[in-house]
């Protein structure tokens, strides 16, 4: 975190020649993966209860609960965003340049960060496979348990599910990952190819553009699968290519001790406020009449989890630019933010548990079920996180040949 790490990220920057030994948090980046990661909750368990019969539209006014309980699948698109942008710019302090990118390095700290959290929750899925646990037994039409380990592991889950139908709870989450983990399989390899020719940044953006511009036809055109429409490839990557592009761009002008015109304090506010608006604009637009006609197309055409990703990336790039520093009001949800990973992986455990157990015994109003649901969530992640996976993450690395700067979370949603 930038207030305890390094209180002049926002400011002149180290020289490539001294590289930094520890990469900063983003106190600005934790609030966003938080709201996310709420988001994905809140959005999770609106389906639970409302396949178990309890109806949690009546609780609030219909925009608040859109804004609250719809916006599940806009927060794994904002978790796109974050994660390419986290990825190039701690990649950049790392190796000096991505010219200068190591594979094994690369791919050795993220299996660090990834794999011994995701084999944990698959062995503990397996098991409830096998006791043919109501809401974690993988129905024999839609695979075995060994052909949905297969597909976890070789992050092609995604794609099974849309050949093959939605997976129980637990499982479909990882879906994202499938995304994520494709795209950064093939990240070093692109960018140590790429750099071998005279204007290797300029072929890395121009690519990254390429993957910006096909993600709305793969939501929209390219298939008439709804399941891949939602979870494809290209569908997920626009986000990912974007947060990279804003990471390079970012990592430029931190690079110089002054600060062109253009960027100045007022400059960058106005547009981290813009950023936010189209943010909003996404989360609500079914709710604004004045806007319907517009936003049906923005819809149709898979350009909304564009101007998403867009604004996400203008909010990224705008509060690392000026160095924000959260407040304690934000201090809950920046500690989402930082555990966003742990709670992605293991919420639908709390979700599927507490359902059933509301169903069976529901004794309070509906309202109080649902903030358990979403309160438990918070300690289950933590001790996940402090006892399992942060442990096995800084033994992991240390092991390596060459010792790696820490680095923020690298979040998948």
């Amino acid at each position: 975190m930038r207030s305890h790490h390094e209180a002049n990220v926002g400011g002149e920057p180290a020289r490539s020649s001294a590289r930094p030994s520890i990469t900063p948090r983003f106190d600005g980046v934790d609030v966003l993966r938080g709201l996310s990661i709420l988001a994905v909750i809140l959005l999770h368990t609106f389906i639970r209860m409302k396949s178990a019969g309890f109806s949690v539209q009546q609780l609030l006014p219909p925009w608040l609960f859109h804004l609250l309980f719809r916006n599940g699948d806009n927060g794994v698109t904002v978790f796109f965003a974050i994660s390419g942008f986290l990825i190039t710019f701690t990649s950049l302090r790392r190796f000096g340049s991505l010219s200068q990118m190591r594979p094994k390095q690369f791919y050795r700290i993220r299996a660090a960060r990834i794999a011994p959290l995701l084999l944990l929750i698959l062995a503990v899925l397996s098991i409830l496979h096998l006791m043919n646990a109501e809401g974690f037994h993988i129905p024999p039409q839609k695979a075995t348990l060994a052909r949905a380990l297969f597909a976890a592991l070789t992050f092609h889950l995604n794609w099974l599910e849309a050949v093959r139908g939605y997976f129980p709870a637990n499982w479909d989450v990882l879906w994202s990952l499938s995304v994520e983990e494709m795209f950064y399989l093939f990240f070093p390899i692109v960018c140590v190819l790429l750099f071998q020719f005279r204007r290797g940044k300029t072929l890395l953006v121009a690519l990254l553009l390429v993957f910006a511009a096909m993600g709305p036809f793969a939501r929209s055109i390219w298939t008439t699968n709804p399941i891949w429409q939602e979870k494809s490839y290209l569908g997920g990557m626009d986000g990912i290519a974007l947060g990279c592009l804003s990471a390079l761009r970012t990592n430029r002008l931190l690079q110089r001790r002054d600060r062109p015109r253009g960027y100045s304090r007022t400059f960058l506010v106005v547009v981290e406020i813009a950023g936010a608006a189209m943010m909003f604009l996404i989360a609500l637009w079914p709710q604004w009449p004045p806007f319907g006609p517009w936003m049906k197309t923005i819809g149709s055409t898979g350009l909304d989890g564009t101007v998403l990703a867009v604004g996400t990336c203008l909010v990224i790039v705008t509060t690392v630019l000026r160095g924000t520093i959260g407040s304690r009001l934000t201090a809950p949800v920046r500690w989402f933010g930082r555990h966003s990973y742990e709670v992605y992986l293991t919420h639908e455990f709390i979700v599927v548990w507490g359902t059933q157990l509301y169903t069976k015994v529901h004794i309070a109003p509906l309202a109080i079920g649902v903030i358990a649901i979403l309160a438990l969530c918070a300690p289950l992640g933590a001790v996940v996180a402090k006892y399992f996976s942060e442990p096995l993450n800084r033994r992991f690395r240390r092991s390596g040949a060459t010792k790696t700067s820490s680095e923020p979370d690298l979040v998948n949603a």
